[in-house]
């Protein structure tokens, strides 16, 4: 499929998710033209591979006809499509933009308002899962757009994508995400205030996890949350408490644009905003560290009760 393709591609956002998508897109067959911003490692292993790289968003739009977007938030979404030397200057007519950021629904149908007026079309894909996920080409997706564009962009989804859902229109996918990471990050914030409870009452993080892992309450997210609380890996999720925090201020634009009361998507808004405002890192521990942070606002240091732990 991606040998016979006449799509050239473009990528910017070569971070955590984006060096594994985009170093997938180009083993497969595509033609890929990408732009860094502050790592450059990622950018020359992609040029090993074959990548071309650009100097400016500008450049990456010239050279390609579908245009994939993988960075923090909608304010730097936009700040490429509209900034000086910014993707708007370089897109042709008739080419894609494809947003696999967590962002606002409301900036995102503005933006495709906004380029659809130059006949650029829009779609939004963000992603579900790890890093890890990425590189093996097997993240999941959930994609708004229309059905003629998701069409076209589905062989490239395809080529790091394990799992994709068409979910609707512009917009819809990014909608979904955030209720989504509210399920993830709700379930953070319940493990972290959990642990911490079990602690000050005499459990070990370990004793408590003996009880969960197996049950009827274990996931695939409990698993990598407590693969750092108690495995030790401080790297199994990495998704930064900031990031977490800023989807779940979007969730809250999202639901009070259609006047929803969300009181437990606020208290979970509110224990990352305690974690990112006093953890002295700017937020860019993970989200498996969130039981460190309530423990330090509860008079405890958590990862002394977890290393207590390992001693029975």
């Amino acid at each position: 499929m991606a040998g016979k393709t006449n799509e050239t591609v473009g990528f910017i956002g070569l971070g955590l998710m984006g060096h594994g998508m985009a170093k997938n897109i180009v083993e497969k067959g595509y033609p890929l033209a990408v732009s860094a911003h502050r790592n450059r490692k990622p950018l020359e292993d992609l040029v090993g591979r074959g990548a071309v790289a650009c100097a400016s968003a500008k450049e990456v739009a010239e050279r390609s006809s579908i245009v994939f977007l993988c960075v923090t938030g909608s304010r730097e979404v936009e700040a490429i499509v509209r900034g000086k030397d910014g993707l708007k200057a370089g897109l042709k007519p008739g080419s894609v933009v494809v947003d696999c950021s967590t962002s606002d629904p409301n900036s995102t149908l503005a933006l495709a308002e906004e380029l659809a007026a130059s006949g650029v079309d829009y779609a939004d894909a963000p992603l579900s899962r790890t890093p890890k996920e990425a590189w093996e080409g097997m993240l999941d997706t959930m994609v708004g757009a229309t059905d003629a564009v998701f069409a076209r962009i589905e062989p490239v989804l395809d080529t790091w994508a394990g799992r994709i859902v068409h979910i609707g229109a512009i917009g819809d996918g990014h909608k979904m995400k955030l209720l989504n990471n509210f399920l993830s990050l709700g379930y953070a914030a319940i493990y972290a205030e959990a642990l911490v409870l079990a602690a000050k009452v005499g459990i070990s993080p370990q004793r408590f996890d003996s009880v969960i892992r197996g049950g009827r309450m274990d996931s695939g997210f409990y698993q990598t949350f407590m693969g750092c609380v108690v495995g030790g890996n401080r790297e199994s999720h990495r998704f930064t408490l900031s990031n977490a925090f800023k989807d779940l201020k979007y969730l809250e634009a999202m639901a009070d644009a259609v006047s929803l009361m969300n009181p437990v998507g606020n208290a979970v808004k509110n224990t990352f905003a305690g974690a990112v405002a006093t953890g002295g890192d700017g937020g860019e521990d993970y989200v498996p560290h969130l039981p460190e942070f309530l423990g330090r606002a509860n008079g405890m240091d958590f990862a002394a009760e977890v290393e207590k732990g390992k001693k029975g």
